[in-house]
């Protein structure tokens, strides 16, 4: 008897899987909810708040520092100016507030602008009416050269005593203040002259001369 031979049956294919289950019906509700609320809440922020809370601020430029201008001197300078006396034959040596130079050019040219102004109440100044400074500088070995205007020639009374009053009020002026100055050489409109009404030679700078100068009270 011949045997049967029997083929074996192929294996059974698995199941696909089951498609995944839609969504419930409240998650998607829910879903569409949330983001309506969003979109609304972006639209408020935009349209109703105001536009610097969602504009951004530009950042503010780096504070510079202001040079404030330099404040004045407070310092004084007490200088000795000179006036003609009463009798009208010397100088007269008078204190005086001034502002204060910072160089020795500075303080000189204070004392002359102080004795080329107006006198004080009860004095009387060698400097005719008008005369002005055009310019002062010194030199290295203590000369000081004072270009005055013209008015010092043209305004002058004469005299060769009113002419040494004149002269020796500024030269006194600068030798007894600054102790930097030794010697005063007038200059006119930036010239040099010989004279100023024809007596004291002014060809080079003149010492001080204490002489001129009133003793006691």
């Amino acid at each position: 008897m011949t045997p049967t031979i029997r083929t074996p049956a192929p294996p059974a294919r698995p199941a696909p899987p089951a498609p995944p289950a839609p969504p419930a019906r409240s998650t998607l509700l829910l879903f569409t909810v949330i983001s309506a609320g969003l979109a609304a809440g972006l639209a408020i922020v935009y349209f109703v708040l105001p536009h610097w809370l969602i504009t951004p601020v530009a950042p503010a430029p780096a504070a510079t520092t202001a040079t404030a201008p330099a404040a004045a001197d407070a310092r004084r300078l007490l200088a000795t100016l000179y006036y003609v006396s009463n009798d009208g034959s010397s100088l007269v040596g008078v204190t005086r507030e001034l502002p204060f130079g910072g160089t020795p050019a500075e303080q000189a040219r204070n004392i002359i602008t102080a004795e080329l102004a107006p006198a004080p109440a009860g004095s009387l100044s060698a400097i005719p009416a008008g005369v002005t400074l055009r310019n002062l500088f010194l030199t290295a070995r203590g000369d000081a050269y004072v270009d005055l205007s013209h008015e010092i020639i043209n305004g002058h009374p004469g005299g060769s005593l009113n002419e040494s009053l004149t002269v020796y009020t500024l030269v006194n002026a600068l030798t007894q203040n600054v102790r930097e100055i030794t010697a005063v050489q007038l200059l006119v409109d930036g010239k040099q002259v010989d004279t100023l009404a024809g007596h004291l030679d002014l060809r080079q700078p003149l010492a001080g001369q204490p002489r001129w100068v009133q003793k006691g009270p």
